[in-house]
């Protein structure tokens, strides 16, 4: 068994059809218990972000462990395969480790270096566990990546300046307000961790006239709203506060859109002719894309915050050789640790097995050894472990080797076979 990871991300597909891919807060638990049950997956981890859908498991086979992936991703979807198949990438044993290493240090971020993911990484782990969905391995590779992830934001310049969705997506919002949000007045759709991101992003600009919070908990609404010296807005005012505001900035949970075209058509109306600018990073979208056709609005999505996020990394970039290095010195070393703890069970059968059957010899002829002085049968002793020694000496370097591999699996199981272990 090894770990394999599945999945699609902002690099592989289109907006609308990752948005399609995504497995919300609601759908985990019932997506973990799905793929924990399937025939070539057993502990499981699912991270699903508004960049990214991947499936992390342990494989009791590789072709067998994507068929199972590609399946699920099939039926989350109602996507026919080949509509995705081609855009699916797959990493096995130590490339998975590798490229999780990779996802938590931001490098395979639309904000290179972003520090969102980092906790992205953690929740989708600790649910997993809650779940019951993951197990031993997969902690210990989930473990390692967000050390990996505090390495690379410590140790090298990937984190420096804006480097998170959040503040991407404020400082676009500024950049197409002329340049600075002083005196606009903004509202904010959501108050999970992308909107409390946006949230402290607008308390440190200068001169913001209000923020605004709607939220379908009012609780939470007030709670982000106190935070940032705001107002929370409740539903039944919602109409007033869309007419008031220059900008508004969305990122909810939610599965299908919340911001109709019809819905802005009177509150444009209401507006007497002025703009209004609508940054949508929600993946899947809040905001209809028929709104952005709508006269005075202009709307803002993922492709739109990428796109600004990849001019402002020039610097960032010359630390990527440096946090990619790290990545391979800490995989080798997951590799080392977690090839001898795989090994190290069967090694132990196999060594308790063959001491067994010597100490049964041993006591089989004990009869006609009686007549042996103490030294003698210390001799005898020493000879038949030396000859077990010898005897397993090999299997056991050639197993820990092979440990975590394909090849280590063949050679596992063939002992378990031959042993009957």
């Amino acid at each position: 068994m090894s770990v394999v990871v599945v999945g699609l991300s902002h690099r592989t597909v289109p907006l609308d059809l990752l948005e399609r891919m995504t497995v919300g807060e609601a759908r985990l638990p019932k997506a973990l218990a799905d793929l924990g049950g399937r025939e070539h997956l057993s502990e499981v981890v699912v991270l699903s972000t508004c960049q990214r859908t991947e499936i992390y498991a342990v494989a009791e086979g590789f072709h067998g462990a994507i068929v199972d992936a590609r399946n699920f991703l099939t039926q989350l979807s109602y996507a026919p395969p080949e509509e995705f198949t081609d855009h699916l990438y797959s990493y096995y044993g130590d490339a998975a480790a590798a490229h999780l290493f990779a996802v938590a240090c931001g490098l395979d971020s639309a904000v290179l270096g972003e520090s969102e993911i980092l906790g992205q990484v953690r929740d989708a782990w600790e649910r997993a566990l809650l779940e019951g969905a993951a197990g031993s391995s997969l902690s210990v590779l989930f473990r390692h990546a967000l050390e990996v992830g505090k390495r690379a934001r410590s140790e090298t310049g990937i984190a420096r300046g804006t480097t998170s969705m959040s503040q991407a997506a404020v400082a676009l919002a500024a950049e197409r307000m002329g340049g600075s949000l002083e005196g606009r007045r903004l509202l904010l759709f959501g108050a999970g961790d992308m909107s409390e991101g946006m949230a402290g992003a607008l308390a440190a600009s200068p001169g913001v006239a209000e923020v605004l919070v709607a939220n379908r908990t009012w609780a939470k609404a007030a709670l982000l709203a106190r935070r940032v010296g705001g107002r929370a807005v409740e539903h039944g005012a919602l109409g007033a506060a869309l007419e008031e505001v220059d900008v508004i900035l969305t990122s909810t949970g939610s599965p299908s859109v919340i911001l109709e075209a019809g819905d802005l058509v009177p509150v444009l109306a209401a507006r007497g002719g002025r703009p209004l600018l609508i940054v949508d990073v929600a993946v899947p979208r809040d905001v209809d894309p028929a709104v952005g056709e709508l006269p005075g609005v202009t709307l803002l999505d993922m492709d739109d915050l990428r796109a600004f996020a990849e001019e402002g990394m020039s610097g960032r970039r010359r630390e990527v050789a440096r946090v990619r290095a790290l990545v391979e010195d800490e995989v080798d070393r997951w590799v080392s640790a977690t090839t001898g703890r795989a090994a190290a069970p069967l090694i132990g059968a196999l060594r308790a097995k063959a001491e067994a059957v010597r100490q049964s010899e041993i006591e089989r002829l004990r009869s006609r050894l009686q007549d042996l002085d103490p030294r003698q049968q210390e001799a005898i002793e020493a000879l038949t472990r030396g000859i077990l020694a010898k005897l397993l000496h090999e299997p056991t370097v050639r197993l820990k080797d092979a440990a975590g591999s394909p090849r280590g699996e063949r050679l596992a199981e063939a002992l378990r076979a031959l042993f009957d272990l």
